[in-house]
């Protein structure tokens, strides 16, 4: 068998759902085959529909020139040739459901579980069935680490954290010389870093310099990049993860001032954006202790509060954190009640960033750590930043 039938069944029953209804078409939901366990023959031209249902045995309905696109699921096949007889035949596969899970999202609400498309979720509604989202399902089957993950996130946490640092004194070594140094410098010796020790990393890293780290995703390139100066703010955002199969990314964000002594300015907010981190952190770890269900929403409010309660609301311009998994925006839930309200609960055996921000016109600062949760306690996973690094 692809997939733990057992484990599916039971947190179907746990949801109260009748079934996990998986659809694809040209490979566009990698969370089917992740949850399923099986890679297509080939690319799926045509639609296949796959019923896992909350008792009982699975069963698939697939196109007759693609009869063997199933094949390595469990459960009997059904073909279709005709949109008549698909329509017919997925109305026959969902008999006796009410209320099935696909990877759908009520007003897109989780990005990352909205897969399936409109058209499709009429055709099952018109079969009589309510679609619900599977977002708590997915967390399950794909957000959950294994020991082995944990070890590969923690393994990467050491090297990134040694590579930040080695990112901050070279800042410092070539200002100290005299030596020119830009963002882009920066960046080409992180991913340098990066290469030698064996790991990988989809994009970035964010090297930003005063008003740029106000800007949340800018990254400097060869052609747009700042030069870096003594009396400089400096924020350095870098994530990656070990180059090897399932590995779980480390992600954080770090800022420096090239001098000793840090503006009065930028420390205030500084302090404030520590404040806001260490809220959330404290709220994972109290609900975690005590047992306690935890949302998503609930963490970034947990941090919006306190930057609000200093003044800084309409300059925290995006969530909490996000779900970390074998990408670096995973599957989990997101520690998010601004760019969406997630209702999804922190579960044991997860992993996700806290990482507040403010951004003025001047600069931003923003300071990001790492968290898992297991059972029964929550951590942070990597080295916490309590004040600027002196750079220079």
């Amino acid at each position: 068998m692809s997939f733990d039938l057992r484990a599916i069944q039971q947190a179907l029953r746990e949801e109260g759902l009748d079934g996990w209804l998986f659809f694809d078409h040209h490979e566009r939901d990698p969370l089917a085959y992740r949850v399923l366990g099986f890679r297509p023959p080939r690319t799926p031209t045509r639609r296949w529909y796959y019923l896992v249902r909350a008792e009982g045995e699975p069963a698939g309905l697939a196109h007759r020139i693609e009869a063997e696109m199933l094949d390595a699921l469990p459960g009997e096949k059904r073909l279709y040739a005709s949109w008549e007889e698909q329509t017919h035949k997925l109305a026959g596969l969902l008999a006796g459901c009410k209320r099935v899970a696909m990877q759908y999202s009520p007003r897109c609400a989780v990005p990352y579980v909205a897969m399936v498309d409109a058209g499709t979720v009429e055709l099952v509604r018109e079969a009589g069935v309510e679609v619900c989202s599977s977002a708590n399902l997915v967390q399950y089957f794909e957000a959950r680490w294994t020991r082995r993950q944990l070890e590969t996130h923690l393994e990467a946490g050491r090297r990134v954290d040694a590579i930040r640092r080695a990112a901050f004194e070279e800042t410092g070594r070539r200002l100290r010389g005299g030596v020119a140094v830009n963002e882009w410098d920066i960046k080409r010796f992180i991913l340098e870093a990066f290469e030698r020790e064996g790991m990988e990393t989809d994009h970035g890293p964010i090297v930003a310099v005063n008003e740029n780290a106000a800007n949340p995703h800018y990254e400097p390139t060869a052609d747009v990049h700042r030069e870096i100066r003594p009396g400089d703010w400096l924020l350095i955002d870098l994530w990656a993860k070990l180059r090897e199969p399932d590995a779980v990314y480390y992600d954080i964000t770090w800022t420096g001032y090239c001098g000793t002594a840090v503006p009065g300015a930028i420390q205030k907010v500084f302090d404030i954006v520590l404040e806001a981190r260490d809220a959330a952190v404290n709220k994972v770890q109290a609900a975690v202790a005590a047992g306690r269900a935890l949302h998503g929403y609930e963490v970034d409010d947990a941090a919006r509060e306190v930057i609000r309660g200093h003044g800084y609301g309409e300059r925290f311009i995006h969530r909490t954190g996000h779900s970390i998994g074998r990408e670096v925006h995973g599957a989990g839930a997101n520690m998010d009640n601004l760019e969406t309200h997630d209702e999804r609960r922190v579960i044991p055996w997860t992993g996700f960033s806290i990482e507040p921000g403010i951004y003025l016109e001047e600069f931003g600062v923003r300071s990001e750590v790492n968290m898992f949760v297991g059972d029964p306690e929550a951590m942070v996973t990597g080295e916490i930043q309590r004040r600027p690094v002196t750079i220079g």
